[in-house]
């Protein structure tokens, strides 16, 4: 389903890069820096707009989401379920049976190569899951 502002001509680069902006705080902040950790984690990865706003990073399907609330910014792994997490990143929706989260509040900073670990596992699942089909 494409958006409004796909429909526009605007690319889901573009859109995130306009959602860092209009945060204006250390949520625009946050979101930026873990798009770049994502980024260099798979120079490969998709950046796509879902859900009316929400950004996507998918190779292969979905690795993450990024979403931002009042208190927090929150990483949604689509399988983070069956990703290896030995540094504890995922610290949110840990009672489904499929999506992990981390939630991020103000001043707070993740692991960046624990961080990049969990991203290249999930495109890894990701190739796996497709491979299977």
């Amino acid at each position: 389903m494409r958006t409004s502002e796909q429909a526009k001509g605007e690319t889901a680069s573009e859109l995130i890069n306009q959602r860092i902006i209009e945060l204006g705080d250390w949520r625009g902040e946050t979101l930026a820096r873990m798009r770049k950790l994502i980024q260099e984690a798979d120079p490969e990865i998709i950046e796509e707009w879902k859900w009316r706003g929400v950004p996507v990073w998918s190779h292969h399907g979905i690795v993450c989401t990024g979403e931002s609330y009042k208190a927090v910014v929150k990483l949604t792994f689509a399988k983070g379920a069956s990703l290896p997490d030995p540094s504890r990143l995922f610290n949110s929706s840990l009672e489904g049976n499929t999506r992990r989260a981390i939630d991020i509040h103000e001043g707070e900073k993740v692991d960046a190569r624990a961080f990049k670990a969990l991203v290249k596992a999930a495109v890894a699942e990701n190739g796996l899951t497709k491979k299977k089909r």
